[in-house]
């Protein structure tokens, strides 16, 4: 059986790390990282990633940020080490990969930390975390032990649906606009329509589709249509398209909000924009509890999120900052939504996520490299397999290794590194 540690860290002025592991096979322990010390690592880090909102800031993370440079990657991974990584701990990790053992480390972030890419940091120059550990985060156990939470097991459902939301039209958005399109003019040719096609071959793609073209830019898929198709009954949930997510300083992670093909008509908590209204966390959680009376005066069934949006046993939600609720003290977002909704397993995303055209206007990359469609396909790929996190982590593995031979954009970590799967089994 592989060995597992969990490393849970609390805020408090300094941050607190604890780890344990699981059947005391190892002594655990206590660190402590200085408050100052957290604070410029962050602040370090914050500053090597994608800021689409600031200007220049999408095109320096791709080109002069520590991130995009394996020299100063790898010099701001180290330092990212030395600042989170328990020294005990990292002895232990390596006697475990000494001995040709690679642990399972399953992390549950504290709030400051919790856009920290654990796979990426370098307890030596030429080793990362991802290398000698398998790397997850540990889903808040408030959740997972819920006494309404009803999980589905991979097990029982692997054969159903992959329930497919791939870069929906948001109403009175144009697709070069903020909420437009994620991926561009798709083509049959592309990775992403070649593993659509392979699911609609199988019988297997909801919603139904003779060509795989079909299944893009679509403008039926609402909240509506994504509750009848979950309630139908679904092994995945791939969602691929915009997030807003809430602001840490708000306090409120339940009004991150899901981007469908909703019009503002659609009842719901979040407000509208412009001819449309967004799905929130909150919506996903509370169902009809949470709406307004019916302005008509007529009665509203009332039921729960999870009654109206039985979540599949995994969901990935491709789309920046899709898990920055793990950024609040109280993590009630969409990452928490889905694990409420009875997913045992979420992938989202810790940061913005550069396009495969943001690759190519301001990275210089050639038209035929797709690191963002390639992240899809590769996430897609390890939700069909027996363990995610085992698959992911492998695929990290690769894009690592052709990142050190390279050097190349594509292979740099602010794609691969961005996703974080929330593992609650």
């Amino acid at each position: 059986m592989t060995p597992a540690v969990h490393l849970r860290m609390a805020d408090a002025g300094d941050l607190y790390l604890t780890w344990r592991w699981v059947g005391e096979t190892a002594p655990g322990g206590v660190g402590v990282v200085p408050e100052d010390q957290v604070a410029a690592a962050m602040s370090r880090f914050a500053a090597a990633l994608p800021a689409p909102g600031i200007a220049g800031g999408l095109e320096s993370a791709l080109t002069t940020g520590e991130l995009a440079m394996p020299d100063a990657e790898n010099k701001l991974a180290q330092f990212l080490s030395a600042t989170f990584l328990p020294y005990n701990l990292a002895v232990q990790l390596h006697d475990l990969y000494s001995r040709g053992v690679r642990p399972h480390i399953r992390v549950q972030p504290s709030p400051r930390t919790a856009q920290l890419p654990w796979e990426l940091i370098a307890p030596d120059p030429d080793v990362r975390l991802v290398e000698i550990a398998e790397v997850s985060v540990l889903a808040p156990a408030g959740i997972v032990h819920a006494p309404a939470r009803v999980a589905r097991a991979w097990t029982d459902t692997r054969s159903g649906p992959v329930v497919a939301i791939l870069d929906p039209r948001v109403p009175g958005f144009r697709a070069d606009s903020a909420l437009g399109s994620v991926l561009g003019r798709m083509e049959a040719a592309a990775p992403l329509a070649a593993l659509v096609a392979a699911h609609a071959a199988a019988g297997r793609l909801t919603p139904a589709v003779g060509d795989a073209l079909e299944a893009f830019r679509r403008t039926d898929l609402d909240r509506s249509w994504l509750g009848e198709a979950l309630r139908a009954g679904a092994a995945r949930l791939l969602y691929v398209g915009h997030v807003t997510a809430a602001a840490p300083e708000s306090g409120r992670s339940e009004s991150a909000t899901l981007h469908l093909s909703c019009t503002a008509a659609s009842p719901g908590c979040a407000p509208a924009y412009r001819d449309h209204r967004p799905l929130s966390a909150r919506d996903l959680l509370l169902g009809t509890h949470a709406l307004p009376a019916d302005p008509a005066g007529e009665n509203r069934p009332a039921r729960t999120g999870p009654e109206i949006w039985p979540m599949p046993s995994r969901v990935a939600l491709i789309a920046c900052e899709s898990g920055g609720d793990l950024r609040f003290a109280e993590p009630l977002g969409l990452v928490a939504a889905m694990l409420t909704g009875g997913a045992e397993l979420v992938t989202a995303g810790r940061w913005p996520l550069p396009t495969d055209l943001a690759f190519h206007r301001f990275a210089g990359t050639s038209p035929d490299t797709h690191p963002f469609q390639e992240a899809v396909c590769a996430i897609d790929t390890a939700h069909e397999s027996d363990d995610p996190v085992l698959a992911l982590n492998a695929w990290q593995r690769g894009h690592l290794a052709a990142w050190r031979d390279t050097g190349l954009i594509e292979h740099s970590p602010l794609v691969w590194a961005s996703f974080a799967t929330v593992d609650a089994r």
